[in-house]
């Protein structure tokens, strides 16, 4: 990776400037995509859901970036959800899908192969779709079937004021019917006011990560500081941080080109636990070291911990996690903390999901790297034509 410009993190007007694709701007635009698209929900009568009975089990066909919503349903449903929630990113539908199922199918473009086939399958087999698919796609043709609902993705906010070409940065237009919906089936609370409550966090968070903000005060450049040149270990401290986790470690690598790796507690503590000693987790740095005898120094393991608001996490939850972060330190390994704020389940998500997405950005203009674009993905698509 570049070195990191410190000097066009601390320059707004630098960082706009680098950021041509208007990522940045797309990602302040969050709270507006939760407002219209609840508007959107509402016209599409989402809430006529709870009309019928509560399907036997719920499949959530979601591909690539917009799998982050199946993640944060999971999340917000928990353990003690009254149905199955089952995540498919693409074909076979599971054979038990049938009429007394609900299939949630989602897609910016509302062409993505996976969804797309899972959607017509559940349809022929009697099951009832609700897409959140862009109109006049053959997702959305699906949703607009007799019994499904359809609900079309929020605009957002671009700098050419066109729709967002990636669901990285429409992650709420896509998210909040999803939400909305399962909330009028009882899988989980996240009613038309509560998600008001999320579109003001996000543009709270907004506010302290803007551009043009100190560096020493904007929580998402400090991040991104600590983050640069580290090999990151994100760790939720449990069972709804693990949607944050997961997504951070996704815009890590696909925004700023960093390969990250996610786990939530208590789950995945002895395999975070014992990278602490393996290759990458070096011990104290070494002041006397010259780089030109002794080489450039290596990537160093960097943990990430996502941790939920302190009065909502159990005694024994925060033990572990506490214990996690001082086995890191006492083996030398880097430690950042990401904490929420009180509030909503969702709006606690929702805000440390935003802190770690402006890192994310931040990390990858300060080295040199378009957000947006990746000449290796798109290399890839080309070969796969």
């Amino acid at each position: 990776m570049n070195a990191l410009d410190e000097a066009l993190l601390a320059d707004g007007d630098q960082l706009t400037g680098a950021d041509s694709t208007g990522v940045l701007r797309a990602l302040a635009s969050a709270g507006a995509q939760v407002r219209e698209a609840l508007d959107l929900s509402a016209e599409a009568r989402v809430v006529r859901l709870a009309e019928d009975d509560r399907p036997r089990a719920v499949v959530i066909a979601a591909l690539a970036g917009s799998s982050v919503v199946a993640d944060i349903v999971q999340s917000l449903a928990g353990r003690a959800c009254p149905v199955p929630v089952v995540v498919r990113h693409g074909g076979p539908l599971p054979s038990w899908v049938g009429p007394l199922d609900l299939v949630i199918a989602v897609s910016l473009s509302g062409r993505a192969p996976g969804p797309v086939a899972l959607a017509v399958e559940a349809s022929r087999r009697g099951a009832r779709v609700v897409a959140v698919a862009g109109d006049g796609s053959p997702l959305s043709e699906i949703g607009s079937r007799n019994g499904n609902v359809h609900v079309r993705p929020a605009r957002g906010v671009r700098a050419d004021g066109g729709d967002p070409r990636s669901s990285r940065v429409a992650l709420w237009s896509l998210v909040t019917p999803v939400l909305l919906a399962c909330d009028a089936m009882g899988l989980l609370s996240a009613s038309a006011s509560e998600l008001a409550g999320v579109a003001d966090r996000l543009d709270a968070e907004a506010e302290a990560c803007r551009p043009w903000s100190e560096t020493f005060v904007n929580p998402a450049k400090v991040l991104a500081l600590e983050v640069s040149g580290a090999v990151p270990v994100v760790l939720g401290d449990g069972d709804l941080m693990a949607a944050a986790a997961r997504r951070a470690a996704g815009m890590l690598a696909r925004t700023a080109r960093v390969p990250a790796v996610s786990g939530a507690l208590p789950d995945d503590a002895s395999e975070v636990v014992a990278t602490f000693g393996g290759p990458f987790a070096a011990g104290v740095d070494d002041v006397f070291a010259d780089p030109f005898v002794d080489g450039p120094a290596g990537p160093r393991l960097q943990l990430l911990m996502v941790r939920d608001s302190p009065l909502a996490v159990s005694d024994e939850d925060r033990r572990l996690a506490n214990a996690v972060v001082t086995t890191a330190s006492d083996a030398g390994v880097r430690v950042s903390e990401l904490v929420a704020d009180e509030g909503t389940p969702a709006q606690r998500l929702a805000q440390l999901i935003a802190r770690t997405d402006y890192a994310s950005v931040y990390l990858a203009l300060a080295s040199g790297i378009d957000p947006e674009r990746s000449p290796q993905v798109a290399d890839l698509k080309d070969r796969l034509g």
